[in-house]
């Protein structure tokens, strides 16, 4: 058995095909001054080709998932189109007398590093879209062709998929997916879970296990994959596979229910998006709202800083889609550096030119969102997230950027809520610590859990080294999020979380006895979460959060919370 991360629910018992994602290889070759006019030509055809086929694949995904999440390929497209770029190739190529593949690896290789040393999962992730689209040039360029389409239904089993993979492989009878790597924050698998592929990512070596034809289980609710199971393991998944389904239906009867406790106890429950499409979750799994839309995926799809127009179009939709509901806007929180920047790595991202800094750094990029962000408030109601917060100063300088953008749309005669919240995220330790004095100067805390335990245990979770020690139930980590919540509640304000915590079944009971006020997830995981909240009193969550408090590991925090949580809701399927 080998444990990964679940990226798309479903369990699937089947024959493992095997693809050898490798990339192109690259190697340094000089060519003479008369071949330039070939090479260039060359490059050309590779480049027009990608283009065909990325197009091909974008009609392709508007056909299966709709245009919002095609967008992901006319991002790739757009990497085509860029001149700035492809100008800079073609001069390396006729100045350093080298092949045309060799510089495209080199100089697309310098901005997808830029990504890949980003301290943001995100942009970490959107480094492999900018890896594919230069990997398709370089194989368009030495005229090499991949295989996506096979015989019989089969679980894919890879390295790595791409956006592209994940849509081109799924004209076949594909059963699930099974990467070596990737995030549940990746495009592959969002595609997944929007084709309704089960999916298990992030296995490290399961290429290294599976070879083509072997029989595997592929659970997308626990991240696992068994190989060669045993016929009584077989006939247990497609028992629980059963058990889902069943499960999976009572959710359904209660989507539109309050998420209340029985003792009366209600709690607010909300989506994380990224694109515009996702905000019909908000209705279609019962939500109370949007409680993180990510805006980056705007910032990335543009060649350079989108415009307050296109910005505008693109919040109005998510508004307008979402609405009776609120939508929660976080403005920028990508490091500076964009895909066609000439801008150098930092040694520390981590610690480095990142969310806030990069909005109150750069003015009129933030006035533009903010001024976006107002705009789209007059038809619906929204709420304004502030990014890596780390004290009150950079508060009140952004609440003084907001008040220049109210003003001037005030001069244009432009409407927008007046009265309009400005949060704050909780995610640097010293933002944690002083969680009373910034709520005091906001509306709203939310609790970004997934940065904030990085940097309360000084652990990167994305470095295999070390990833082990990122414990979201770490005792400091729990009396963090105790403090933030206190402080909050005793100035008036309201706390939400939005990190990967807040959709985990067995952390639910702590944090509802802490206090938590509002939940935010990825969506297909909210309807188990509501009925987890249906099933408990808040009393007993009181008192378990309490007993918690008192514990000195995570080891006996989380054995804690699974058997009281079975206990109380013996139903829910805990893995």
């Amino acid at each position: 058995m080998l444990h990964g991360i679940p990226a798309s629910p479903g369990i699937v018992i089947g024959k493992a095909y095997v693809v050898a994602k490798q990339a192109p290889r690259v190697e340094e070759k000089a060519i003479a001054e008369t071949e330039v006019p070939q090479e260039l030509k060359r490059l050309q055809h590779a480049v027009d080709r990608s283009e065909r086929e990325l197009q091909k694949i974008l009609q392709l995904t508007e056909q299966k998932v709709g245009s919002q999440k095609a967008k992901i390929f006319e991002a790739q497209i757009m990497i085509l189109a860029d001149t700035f770029l492809f100008d800079s190739i073609r001069k390396r190529i006729t100045k350093d007398l080298r092949s045309a593949e060799y510089v495209v690896h080199r100089e697309i290789s310098k901005y997808q590093q830029v990504m890949m040393n980003s301290s943001d999962e995100y942009m970490r992730e959107r480094a492999h879209d900018v890896e594919d689209v230069k990997n398709r040039i370089i194989r368009n360029i030495q005229q090499d062709k991949l295989i996506s389409r096979f015989d019989a239904s089969s679980i894919v089993v890879s390295e790595i998929l791409t956006p592209a993979d994940t849509i081109l492989f799924s004209r076949n009878e594909v059963l699930a997916y099974a990467t070596d790597m990737g995030g549940i924050t990746s495009h592959a698998a969002l595609l997944s879970r929007s084709l309704n592929i089960p999916s298990v990512v992030g296995l490290k070596e399961i290429t290294k296990h599976v070879q083509s034809g072997n029989i595997i289980i592929v659970d997308g609710y626990t991240g696992s994959v068994i190989i060669h199971p045993t016929e009584e393991t077989i006939t247990r998944c497609n028992e629980r596979k059963a058990e889902h389904l069943q499960f999976d239906t009572r959710l359904k009867e209660i989507r539109e229910l309050t998420a209340q406790t029985m003792d009366g106890k209600i709690v607010q429950l909300c989506c994380n998006i990224e694109f515009s499409e996702e905000a019909l979750n908000v209705h279609a799994q019962g939500s109370n709202g949007i409680g993180l839309y990510r805006t980056e995926g705007l910032f990335m799809r543009t060649e350079n800083y989108p415009s307050e127009e296109e910005q505008f179009i693109e919040y109005k939709t998510v508004v307008e889609k979402a609405r009776p509901h609120k939508v929660v806007m976080r403005t920028l929180d990508i490091g500076g550096d964009k895909v066609v920047s000439n801008a150098s790595s930092e040694e520390n991202p981590f610690l480095g030119w990142r969310g806030i800094r990069v909005s109150l750094d750069m003015p009129e990029v933030f006035q533009s969102q903010l001024r976006a962000m107002l705009r789209a408030s007059a038809f619906g109601e929204v709420w304004i997230m502030l990014p890596m917060i780390s004290g009150i100063k950079e508060i009140r300088k952004a609440k003084e950027c907001l008040e220049h953008a109210k003003n001037s749309l005030r001069n244009e005669g432009i409407v927008f809520d007046e009265n309009i919240r400005i949060g704050a995220m909780i995610e640097v330790p010293s933002a944690a610590v002083i969680a009373g004095e910034i709520a005091e100067e906001t509306d709203f805390l939310s609790i970004g859990t997934n940065d904030l335990i990085q940097y309360l245990l000084a652990v990167d979770r994305g470095n295999e080294n070390v990833s082990s020690l990122y414990q979201e139930f770490h005792p400091a980590v729990i009396k963090t999020i105790r403090s933030i919540i206190i402080e909050a509640h005793r100035v008036g304000k309201t706390v939400s979380m939005c990190g990967e915590m807040a959709g985990d079944p067995i952390a639910l009971l702590l944090l509802l006895g802490l206090g938590l006020d509002e939940f935010s997830m990825t969506p297909y995981i909210l309807p188990e979460i509501k009925k987890i909240i249906r099933s408990i009193s808040y009393h007993e969550a009181e008192e378990i959060a309490n007993r918690i408090l008192e514990m000195k590991t995570e080891d006996d925090i989380k054995d804690f919370l699974r058997v009281n949580l079975h206990t109380m809701v013996p139903e829910l399927l805990l893995e």
